[in-house]
């Protein structure tokens, strides 16, 4: 097989992109808004995008909006009038639902000004319109006079690009804050299903691919985490229900800090995406895993780096250290073991780069928590991913790809240094032939250092042979990823070595990440 794919014929090199290719976004109801920022999103190489979605809060008759009214009448109390209620709620996603969203007699639209607001009377028993009870639960939901979804999802199919939408959630406890609230979950998955069909008579485009769920958990497999994964499954019965051709993508957090309550280890963590993929409940599933970079939860190290101090982005975090007492383990390591994890369950992985830094007063960002990242810190993240994800999206593009701070847009930066070599694995053949992987590879030279069999430190610069523009594509893995191989003649490698990688390109441009691996 080897033979097969890397002896291919030289191939031209496909025009540099940055090899993130989807963003998480804030969504607008402007039609020229959207068209404007997945424009720009596709000019550095994005084909998706993803929204966070809403909260369905619990509310009362006397938190329902004023101006929602029915002949006078508080709109919710008109709406469920001769029935019994047993709670009210309210939703707002910066969409107007209106008279698609109606399918029951009880369900009412109201426009009042620039509002316009969509009552459900949902029964709590029962799957239809009517509870054998007689008792309901009120939604309330209010929107401008457009769609941010619909707008998001004509510009995705313009464009030819893939919109994720966000799905409701519920809201957080009180008591434990990081958890949701299930004390309503029949009501939340009534509501989730009329959502969908909502999606489903208004934007039924090529460019809407799936949804998004929002409620975050970590890569634990601890018990506590249960409620979350029984949300997953809620969520994925229901689109599997009513929209069955779309997939979701969920995005859990890596936390490998020593301290700080993380300490989240390979293990746990490749139990816990084996336990993520298993409530797809039949939807194609993308985990997007949050490298933890941009909020110091995570860290991008060699084993050769292990030794040196933190960044100072990371430090303002963790405080001063070694990468290796801060962090239990590498990025690189997470992601082996969490495509073990998701291994034979259908779900794919994704990585989701975080673009920010943390902030400290040399990278101010808006008015942001989190500050601009550096794009040779972008760069290391991306290699330290690896092959594993077969996609890499990004969090966040609008501020942290948009803002000008200390430093120009990310967004003009990723355009400046997209010929950049990016290197994210190798392998060092018994014949002396290296393979290396990564992005923007071809027509140089590449440089490897390592140790032989013998203890002889050597160091040779030989031509890059063998281009192969679909490596990635050839093996199923990231499409986007290129390979080509330098030829060091015979020699070998000594067993627990670093060695260490270098590539310019045709282009004349070196990798501005440090790459090593051990033999």
């Amino acid at each position: 097989m080897f033979g097969v794919l890397h002896a291919s014929p030289a191939q031209a090199a496909p025009t540099p992109v940055y090899p993130i290719s989807g963003y998480f976004i804030y969504g607008s109801t402007s039609d020229a808004n959207n068209l404007k920022k997945l424009t720009d999103i596709k000019s550095v190489g994005g084909d998706t995008v993803i929204t966070f979605g809403s909260r369905l809060k619990p509310a009362s008759l006397s938190t329902i909006p004023a101006s929602c009214t029915i002949s006078g009448v508080n709109c919710a109390s008109a709406a469920a009038s001769g029935v019994r209620v047993k709670r009210y709620f309210t939703y707002s996603d910066g969409s107007s639902w209106g008279s698609p969203a109606i399918l029951c007699a009880r369900d009412k639209t109201v426009t009042s000004g620039t509002t316009v607001y969509t009552i459900m009377v949902l029964p709590i028993e029962g799957s239809g319109c009517n509870s054998p009870s007689g008792t309901y639960d009120v939604v309330v939901i209010n929107g401008g006079p457009s769609s941010m979804s619909v707008s998001l999802g004509k510009a995705a199919t313009n464009l030819g690009m893939k919109y994720y939408a966000g799905m409701p959630a519920p809201v957080m406890r009180t008591d434990v804050t990081y958890l949701p609230d299930l004390s309503y979950q029949a009501t939340y998955s009534l509501f989730t299903a009329r959502f969908l069909i909502y999606q489903a008579n208004v934007n039924n485009v090529p460019g809407l691919a799936g949804f998004y769920h929002h409620t975050e958990m970590p890569l634990s497999d601890g018990a506590v985490w249960d409620s979350v994964l029984t949300l997953y499954r809620i969520q994925n019965a229901r689109i599997a229900q009513y929209q069955p051709t779309r997939s979701a993508v969920v995005s859990p957090y890596i936390d490998s800090r020593t301290a700080f309550g993380g300490r989240v280890t390979t293990d746990q963590a490749r139990n816990a995406a084996n336990k993520i993929a298993k409530t797809a409940n039949g939807v194609k599933l993308a985990i997007a895993v949050q490298d933890g970079m941009g909020t110091g939860k995570g860290a991008s190290f060699f084993s050769s780096e292990s030794n040196n101090n933190v960044d100072q982005f990371a430090a303002s975090i963790v405080g001063s250290g070694t990468w290796g007492s801060k962090y239990l383990a590498p990025t690189r390591d997470y992601f082996w073991a969490l495509s073990e994890g998701v291994e034979g369950t259908g779900a794919e992985l994704w990585a989701n780069l975080e673009g920010m830094a943390p902030a400290t007063s040399q990278n101010p960002c808006d008015n942001s928590l989190r500050g601009q990242s550096t794009k040779t810190r972008i760069d290391k993240q991306l290699q330290q991913l690896g092959n594993t994800p077969v996609k890499v999206i990004s969090f966040m593009w609008d501020p942290y790809f948009t803002c000008t701070g200390t430093w120009a847009p990310m967004l003009e930066r990723l355009k400046a240094g997209s010929t950049t070599p990016i290197i994210t694995d190798s392998i060092f053949y018994g014949n002396g032939d290296v393979l290396v992987t990564g992005h923007n590879l071809s027509g140089g030279t590449i440089r490897v250092q390592w140790s032989d069999a013998n203890g002889r430190v050597l160091d040779k610069t030989v031509a890059a042979s063998n281009y192969n523009a679909s490596y990635g594509k050839q093996l199923g893995i990231n499409p986007l990823l290129e390979s080509v191989t330098a030829k060091l003649g015979s020699t070998s490698l000594a067993a627990g070595k670093h060695y260490f990688i270098d590539v310019v390109n045709g282009s004349g441009v070196k990798n501005d990440a440090l790459y090593s691996d051990r033999g």
